[in-house]
């Protein structure tokens, strides 16, 4: 695994924990040799992953839109910044320049974000891992709804196995290089 995009709040939180994993997690890229791709911003978590992994010595790759440059405050300090037009150029990018997504503690854009790779997953799009680092617990009631949509036969179970969530930053990054795809027909029944 040679990049991983991480989709997380410009905000911090309101719990010392979102911040500290964030940083965790980009220091934990770095020492692995897993360069980061992120939004390219210098402000909440996005901006605590990115300074962490540059901090331990990590390649970082920013992608950001011109009209989000100072509403998220570009980071200027990065190995890579690409200024794109839309959110949907964004994603693309983040998309094609990664090996895997994780989604951190964040907002509808970090939720937005994560759902359209995992969607592409489920579609067979990508076989590109999906993930969510469950910092104190943050997308317990994401995960009750994503079991809700299967309950409800909205979602074939199989896909459940298209996504990994972990609670501690390390056994992620183990689960994510060594995670292997495996390709579930959208139409299957239960």
């Amino acid at each position: 695994m040679k990049a991983i995009a991480v989709f997380c709040g410009s905000s911090v939180g309101n719990k010392p924990g979102y911040l500290q994993q964030a940083e965790r997690f980009g220091e934990r890229l770095a020492e692995k040799g897993i360069t980061l791709v992120y939004g390219g911003a210098q402000v909440g978590c996005m901006g605590a992953v990115a300074n962490a992994c540059l901090s331990a010595g990590g390649r970082v790759i920013g992608v950001i839109p011109e009209k989000l440059k100072r509403v998220e405050i570009a980071h200027q300090n990065l190995s890579e910044l690409h200024v794109v037009k839309t959110m949907h150029e964004r994603k693309a990018l983040m998309a094609e320049l990664a090996d895997g997504f994780v989604a951190l503690p964040g907002g509808a854009g970090t939720l937005e974000e994560w759902f359209e790779v995992f969607t592409w997953s489920q579609l067979d799009y990508h076989n590109k891992p999906c993930s969510f680092l469950n910092v104190d617990n943050f997308f317990d009631p994401l995960l009750r709804m994503l079991d809700h949509t299967i309950e409800q036969g909205f979602m074939n179970e199989a896909y459940k196995e298209l996504y990994l969530v972990e609670q501690e930053v390390d056994v992620l990054i183990d689960n994510l290089i060594n995670y292997e795809h495996k390709t579930i027909s959208k139409w299957t029944t239960n």
